[in-house]
């Protein structure tokens, strides 16, 4: 049966009451492959919530790449994890701005009407790392719309009421939905695992990517200084509008990157490159920097090891590349440095990484916004590295430009992507 998706922005009853069947883009194990043909709409059942769930009427959803990776079913398929098993298949998006339609029992702080966004940490309430240590050590740790299913490309979906965060009121739906996964990832990084304190030097990757954006502006508003690494002199300059003293691009560095299966001449000749890319960075920030921002991992991970400066942070938190890193360790124990592992953030940290957007000290950096039937089409984009920057899809949302109820700088509109 044909599916009218101008027709996803109307719900057929009112706050309270969920209907018995919604509207959803769903991959299924039998059809892993490229997005265009793993992403299928569907009508599939609406979720009841549970003891302290929420159902959320999705007004708009965020695109990330770890739903590119739930289509192709690698480098895990997702199907083994969370609730997968139970339901059988996977309702992606691990971004959200909505409407809560409806509370299950024991949920208090949020009630029917309220705008919200979704931050995509979910973990057992019953695991005693919740409370005392940190959700993200729970062994039922998961990213709710990748490790779950009922994520945010549907009318509705399903979440853990402490997931929920109020809506940044100066905000659309679209903008709303754009930053969480990649913001709250961030924040996490630098201002938890790494302590980022005034006057620090960091080196960021990817400076104008979902991630680079956001470490720049943090970098910016606690008072460090920061140079990112960028693909373009345009993207350069965003990142330099975003607060960072200045910027490199890697193209003049190209043969630093580590590619693994080096011969020594081919080594020694990457080498070289690293050390001159160090002395850049050294010369921008006035000493080597106190921190690097990872994510690219195998092809760069070398070189931030070796262009920390001693006691200094190496944090990762992906490995775009690749995760089979390569690198001289002596530089490490030599010079006393630190490799940090991170991921995501917890209900606290997003909550006040959150704060920041609803003040507008922070704001998102947003390319474009598609309808709902764009779905497939953006993690298409995103598996043939064409998009150039954050992707919102409109789902409950009308048009672009509704939900803003406040005045405020709102996003920036930038094309971005590394």
């Amino acid at each position: 049966m044909a599916i009218d998706t101008q027709q996803i922005s109307e719900v057929s009853v009112q706050p309270g009451e969920l209907p018995e069947r919604m509207t959803a883009w769903v991959i299924r194990e039998d059809r892993f492959g490229e997005p265009k043909d793993a992403f299928e709409i569907e009508h599939i059942e609406v979720p009841e919530p549970g003891a302290l769930e929420v159902i959320v009427r999705v007004m708009a959803a965020g695109v990330n790449y770890n739903n590119v990776w739930a289509a192709l079913g690698k480098p895990v398929s997702v199907m083994r994890y969370g609730d997968h098993p139970e339901y059988g298949h996977h309702i992606g998006g691990s971004d959200a701005s909505g409407i809560v339609w409806k509370v299950g029992p024991g949920v208090t702080r949020w009630k029917v009407g309220d705008e919200v966004v979704v931050h995509c940490n979910q973990a057992s309430y019953e695991d005693p790392e919740v409370h005392g240590l940190d959700p993200m050590a729970a062994p039922s740790q998961r990213i709710w719309g990748y490790e779950t299913t009922w994520g945010s490309f549907a009318q509705f979906t399903k979440v853990q009421a402490q997931q929920l965060l109020p809506k940044p009121a100066a905000l659309t739906w679209e903008e709303a939905a754009s930053y969480g996964l990649v913001y709250f990832t961030a924040y996490r990084m630098l201002l938890t695992r790494c302590n980022l304190q005034a006057g620090q030097k960091v080196l960021i990757w990817g400076a104008a990517g979902g991630l680079g954006v956001f470490a720049t502006q943090l970098c910016a508003l606690a008072g460090a200084e920061c140079v990112g690494v960028v693909s373009s002199a345009e993207k350069g300059e965003l990142v330099k509008r975003l607060g960072a003293v200045d910027y490199i691009d890697r193209g003049e560095f190209a043969g630093m990157m580590k590619k693994g299966g080096e011969s020594e001449d081919e080594e020694n000749a990457r080498f070289k490159v690293t050390r001159a890319f160090a002395k850049r960075v050294k010369e921008i920030l006035g000493d080597s920097p106190d921190i690097v921002f990872e994510h690219v991992g195998k092809a760069t991970f070398p070189t931030s090891v070796f262009t920390v400066k001693t006691f200094g942070k190496v944090v990762i938190c992906a490995g775009t590349t690749g995760i089979d890193v390569d690198f001289n360790v002596a530089y490490l124990w030599m010079r006393q440095k630190e490799i940090i592992g991170s991921h995501f953030a917890n209900a606290y940290e997003c909550t006040k990484a959150n704060e920041l957007i609803d003040s507008g000290q922070i704001r998102p950096v947003l390319w474009r916004t598609l309808g709902f039937d764009g779905v497939a089409e953006a993690h298409q984009l995103m598996l043939e590295n064409k998009h150039l920057g954050k992707i919102s899809i409109l789902v409950g949302a009308e048009s672009e430009g509704l939900g803003k109820t406040a005045e405020g700088p709102g996003a920036i509109y930038a094309e971005v992507g590394g």
